[in-house]
């Protein structure tokens, strides 16, 4: 039993251990990775898309309410927001690795070109979803003839 206790005890030592070694990635590492990937501006650019539906909205405030009100928004705002959320899933070691990788030729391609697979997959994936769509409801009506 005591051989046991000391394994266990040894165990849980280990893992500990390994924890404690899994550092919390600093909030500047992640701003940096946020910022050479361009994710920093993508607030500013939803609430630039966002502007002609609130100006729906309330129709009747002057262009210089909607100036006024852009140059108050500050996208480090939504960094500091979304910096624990990377520090909850990736470690110190993990934001280096990656903000490396983005400095490699092929980490800034990925960067170039990222928008536009994001843009074509979003595009498949709708069609594939209509797709299946009907596909359901044609095995659905097949089902109902039986």
């Amino acid at each position: 039993m005591i051989k046991y206790l000391r394994s266990v005890s040894l165990l849980i030592c280990l893992l500990l251990s390994g924890l404690a070694s899994a550092e919390q990635a600093s909030p500047e590492s992640i701003k940096a990775l946020l910022k050479a990937t361009g994710s920093g501006d993508l607030g500013v650019q939803v609430l630039n898309q966002m502007v002609p539906a609130l100006k729906k909205m309330i129709p009747d405030a002057p262009e210089t309410f909607w100036t006024d009100f852009m140059s108050e928004v500050d996208a480090s705002d939504l960094e500091d927001l979304v910096v624990p959320i990377y520090q909850k899933y990736l470690t110190t070691s993990d934001i280096e690795e990656i903000n490396r990788f983005y400095q490699t030729q092929a980490g800034k391609k990925m960067i170039r070109v990222q928008p536009a697979i994001m843009q074509e997959s979003m595009a498949v994936g709708q069609l594939w979803g209509q797709e299946l769509a009907q596909k359901v409801l044609m095995r659905y009506e097949q089902e109902k003839k039986k």
